[in-house]
């Protein structure tokens, strides 16, 4: 280290001795990343295993999604049900999404065989994948302090941690959106072109895990690059334009696939009411999730399941449910856009920190705006705001820390914040009262850390204010971090169509107050009845095509994930998509190719199941081990042999 030499002022000399401590937690103006310091290789490792533990926890009975692990299982037996998205193995018709975030499952389930924690094993690197590049991203933008917080907020967010060990498709979209958030950094940073174009790549490739709410990051993308990258106006505007060309090239590569090909030759895509892959993703998840009309652009009507009305309006991410699920550093996060954009308002306009600020609050406020307009979110649709929150809070508590550590008025953010933090915890968490047992714990810590702060003094030795920093963060972490934690027990993680964490949700509710059993689903653990079912359908195969027509993916979704047998179903996801017809469904029971049906009152009836119930004859539960039918009926619609 250089010194000063004695007759230089005091001040001087105690500015010189600040400067190599301050920049491990302040964003550096120049935009390059600090030097890596000692501590901070041990504690990202400690963070990714905090992760992969929580993450990974009892993966072996992850309730994963029975319609989409059904597909999973399908599609790793089959290239044509791979590449299309195919519920069943011989491909007739598609899951109602895109298959690219289903595509690693498959590639788990081919290599490692049909079990549950194949299916969810891609989930788990996928949210490890997130919380590491997350730090890195944070470390470039704010430095090695805000990078570590956010990665432990992140980490310990509650969506975040049951969302990750479900096949549910906002796990890749997550990974997918960081990494481009990342790209565009670089592009920002570099003024280079190709970081642009790699960041259009990323954000293409998360349209094929979650389609339209892939392209909300785009105009914040754009602001951000516009804003605060090197070189003129045009040649910024020319670029944002490759870079969104980009996206949108790869963003339609298997939608123009599926429109190309010839509907003979590939699956009837689930969800629309004209096998047209832009009704599929502009329609049924797109338009008709916003205004009145759910048959828009050509959608089918989705089921109530499917189409939730909960959970929507200006108030949607603090409500009861979803308030406990992400909401935890929002008033922190706000806090941290608002002094960062002000405290940074006249610096230049290429001032890569504010441009940080501006990425992130962009990205916050776009997806709290569109959610609240929509018809209805489920919980763990927010799971994509949480890198945003968890960087604006290691962002703006590592800044609020430099101006701290640097005296003057605005000293007063860093203890304010913290304490805001611990009393918002309070109000998330009153409702139920959940881990009132923390609330205590965070308070005290809080406390700890404002009186370590402000009592700072002359003879304060910075391992104290260092201590009564950890004692802060910690503060803000603790109560999420019980949440998150109990989310391991069954009871607290919610249902394997909708996670949530903690007693909320309506799987906590029909727990409680109907005495249900938490339900098990997973990859080739089919129940006695659909053993029976089996058992008897493949004795009386007799080279038929496929093994069973079935009433909707609800018939279809146990049968499917216990055996990798084709199956016809009819109506897909929601029972409406119409696909069979009457008239194909009866050639393929002329042809030899189809004998039994199998039908739920808990579906539509549509003209296919109409023409089962009037050319095929029930079969009585008893030949296959059943007492009775409940909601199911098969049938036999060829009794040969």
């Amino acid at each position: 280290m250089a010194t000063i030499p004695a007759d230089q002022p005091t001040g001087a000399r105690r500015r010189h001795r600040a400067a190599p401590r301050r920049h491990w937690s302040a964003p550096r103006r120049s935009g390059r990343p600090a030097a890596t310091l000692r501590w901070e290789r041990p504690a990202l490792a400690a963070v990714l295993a905090l992760a992969t533990v929580l993450y990974a926890w009892g993966i072996g009975h992850a309730a994963i999604h029975p319609f989409y692990s059904a597909a999973v299982r399908s599609m790793a037996t089959s290239w044509r049900a791979f590449l299309f998205g195919g519920l069943d193995p011989s491909g007739s018709i598609t899951i109602d999404k895109l298959p690219g975030a289903f595509w690693p499952d498959a590639v788990a389930v081919w290599v490692f065989g049909p079990h549950s924690w194949a299916a969810a094993l891609p989930q788990v690197i996928e949210g490890v994948l997130t919380v590491y590049l997350l730090h890195r991203i944070v470390r470039a933008w704010s430095g090695p302090l805000a990078a570590l917080i956010a990665a432990l907020a992140l980490t310990l967010t509650p969506v975040t941690v049951v969302l990750n060990r479900a096949t549910i498709p906002d796990t890749a979209l997550t990974l997918l959106l960081v990494a481009a958030a990342g790209a565009l950094q670089w592009a920002v940073r570099t003024g280079r072109l190709l970081p642009l174009i790699t960041c259009g790549v990323w954000v293409g490739l998360a349209f094929q895990a979650k389609m339209l709410q892939a392209w909300l990051v785009l105009p914040v993308f754009a602001a951000v690059y516009q804003l605060a990258a090197p070189g003129s106006p045009l040649k910024r505007a020319v670029r944002v334009l490759l870079g969104g060309t980009t996206a949108l090239a790869v963003s339609c590569f298997w939608v123009l696939i599926a429109w190309a090909t010839p509907a003979v030759d590939r699956p009837y895509l689930d969800g629309t009411s004209n096998n047209n892959p832009f009704s599929l993703v502009f329609g049924y998840n797109g338009l008709s999730r916003f205004g009145s009309n759910p048959t828009a652009f050509g959608a089918v009507p989705g089921t109530a399941a499917s189409r939730t009305t909960g959970n929507t309006g200006w108030d949607m991410l603090v409500n009861h449910t979803i308030g406990p699920q992400i909401a935890w550093f929002l008033p922190l996060a706000v806090l941290s856009l608002v002094l960062g954009l002000m405290w940074r308002a006249r610096l230049p306009r290429t001032d890569l920190p504010r441009a940080g600020f501006v990425l992130w609050g962009g990205w916050l406020i776009v997806h709290a705006v569109v959610f609240s307009a929509s018809n209805g979110n489920h919980a763990y649709y927010t799971a994509v705001i949480a890198p945003a929150l968890a960087a604006l809070a290691g962002g703006g508590l590592a800044v609020f820390w430099t101006e701290f550590d640097s005296g003057g008025p605005r000293r007063a953010a860093l203890p304010g914040a913290i304490v805001l933090t611990v009393v918002w915890a309070l109000v998330v968490d009153w409702p139920t009262r959940f881990v009132s047992w923390l609330l205590p714990v965070a308070v005290m810590l809080a406390l700890c850390s404002a009186l370590g702060l402000w009592t700072r003094g002359p003879r304060t030795t910075r391992r104290l204010v260092h201590g009564a920093l950890a004692s802060g963060v910690a503060a803000t972490l603790v109560v999420p971090a019980g949440w998150a934690a109990s989310s391991l027990d069954p009871r607290y993680a919610g249902a394997s169509t909708s996670p949530v964490a903690g007693p909320v949700g309506t799987a906590y509710a029909d727990l409680v107050h109907h005495r249900a059993k938490v339900s098990s689903i997973g990859l080739d653990q089919p129940s006695a009845r659909d053993s029976a079912v089996l058992g008897y359908l493949t004795a009386h195969r007799h080279g038929e095509k496929y093994l069973l027509a079935t009433q909707a993916a609800y018939t279809a979704e146990p049968l499917l994930r216990a055996t990798a047998q084709p199956m016809l179903v009819m109506g897909g996801f929601t029972g409406r998509t119409p696909f069979p017809t009457a008239q194909q469904l009866g050639d393929l029971v002329a042809a030899h190719q189809l004998r039994y049906a199998m039908l739920t009152t808990q579906r539509p009836t549509t003209s296919a199941t109409t023409w089962v119930k009037n050319h095929c004859s029930r079969v009585p539960p008893s030949a296959y081990g059943r007492t009775t039918n409940g909601s199911f009926t098969l049938y036999d619609c060829q009794p040969w042999g």
